[in-house]
């Protein structure tokens, strides 16, 4: 009998899927060093990209990062013309 691989935890953004560590911790931790280096974008590995990237990885375990997400997913899906729940993909 096969046991169903469990899921993994993953981000949607853009149509376009990202997974996640599995651990809390590792998920924190990842967001964290994301926004830091975010933070130290002037140099030259590091860039702005990366602090909003952090940031939707922290939104997932933290709840004040998880409501602004929600908040600008609404704001996009009303700008945009559509339903917050509906699928972007045309």
């Amino acid at each position: 009998m096969d046991v169903p691989e469990e899921r993994r935890q993953a981000i949607r953004f853009a149509g376009r899927e990202m997974p996640l560590p599995r651990s809390r911790g590792g998920r924190i931790a990842l967001g964290g060093l994301l926004v830091l280096g975010g933070v130290f974008s002037i140099l030259p590995v590091l860039g702005l990209w990366m602090l909003p990237l952090g940031l939707l990885v922290l939104s997932v375990d933290l709840a004040l990062m998880r409501r602004h997400r929600r908040r600008l997913a609404v704001w996009w899906a009303r700008r945009r013309g559509r339903p917050p729940g509906e699928d972007p993909s045309p």
